[in-house]
């Protein structure tokens, strides 16, 4: 099969087409014919090294149709997605013609949509989705602080929790793209300066909720803009890796505020996490129909990758990118 494997850990040129054996679907796997895949910052680590040791074939996801499945759950030919479950990590993952996957993460998909669109939704909806869901159990009419929104993560945070009923704060580093953000359902933009708890306390701003994904540069800052009893759900890390120095619960954590974080690529077709707690769906119905703006903001080819991932680190995207294989 042709596939893209990381020659050695560097920039974006590092990524080399070239041929491997087909893999093989073992018991409890699912064999996928990749169509699509999206694009990922977590590639991007992996690639740099930044994340250690990982396989040679990157991608955490991807859009398909079974070639095999051992169990005889899934028929040859199912259109399905594809999410984690280690690819990338530790296993080959989906930069490929072929990837044998858990089943747990495989999921069947009924929408009649275009592969590049189908590959745009599962990684950053599922990861948006469950911690909206689960982590923060975002209420109708509750306000929510979207921190990294013009991330293609944050642009799904946005999406969701505006369809869901939320009022929606996001926030930007660029006053140019407010625009982008009210369009999928913001009903104010912040520009972040790093000092988003004065923002909020200046403008009177109850904040119920905040989904951060610029992570621990800013984390006593995020803790500091929700209100009384308010909730904090870090699921990204835009910022940097560097751990938060001399944190201290006693002086960084407002009391009643609560602080969780969820790291999809660990958990997410877990039996504790299941891929069936996210409806897909459900979420490509409401794509096909329009109100929900999944859409990729680029298509590469197999062969571009290295542009793709150019385009990707430089920030230009500002938005899902994917790359299609037909």
């Amino acid at each position: 099969m042709k596939a893209i494997v990381i020659s050695a850990h560097g920039g974006p040129e590092v990524l080399t087409v070239t041929e491997l054996p087909d893999p093989v679907a073992a018991t409890g796997e699912v064999l996928v014919r990749v169509k699509a895949f999206g694009l990922n910052h977590a590639e991007a680590y992996m690639r740099s090294g930044a994340w250690g040791p990982v396989a040679a074939v990157p991608g955490i996801e991807c859009a398909g149709l079974v070639e095999a499945d051992p169990s005889g759950e899934l028929p040859v030919g199912t259109k399905v997605v594809a999410i984690l479950g280690g690819m990338g990590r530790t296993r080959n993952g989906s930069y490929a013609e072929l990837v044998s996957v858990p089943a747990a993460n495989v999921v069947a998909v009924n929408s009649p949509l275009p592969w590049s669109d189908l590959a745009a939704v599962p990684e950053v909806y599922a990861t948006a989705y469950s911690a909206l869901h689960g982590n923060l159990a975002l209420g109708v009419g509750e306000t929510l602080l979207v921190r990294g929104a013009t991330s293609s993560l944050g642009q799904a945070a946005v999406n969701l929790a505006a369809h869901h009923g939320a009022t929606v704060l996001a926030t930007t580093r660029h006053s140019a793209h407010a625009p982008l953000l009210k369009e999928l359902g913001a009903s104010d933009v912040l520009v972040d300066d790093g000092r988003l708890a004065e923002q909020v306390e200046r403008r009177s701003l109850a904040v119920d909720a905040l989904l951060d994904i610029v992570g621990n540069t800013v984390l006593r800052d995020s803790l500091a803009a929700v209100g009384p009893r308010g909730r904090v759900c870090q699921v990204g890390f835009l910022g940097g890796f560097e751990p938060v120095k001399d944190f201290d619960p006693i002086a960084d954590l407002p009391s009643g505020v609560r602080l969780s974080f969820f790291g999809s690529a660990f958990v997410l077709g877990t039996p504790a996490f299941p891929l069936s707690d996210v409806p897909l769906d459900e979420i490509y119905a409401q794509v096909e129909a329009g109100y929900l703006r999944a859409r990729p903001t680029r298509v590469f080819r197999f062969e571009e990758i290295v542009e793709a991932h150019r385009v990707m680190e430089s920030g230009r995207a500002l938005g899902k990118m994917v790359v299609t294989l037909d």
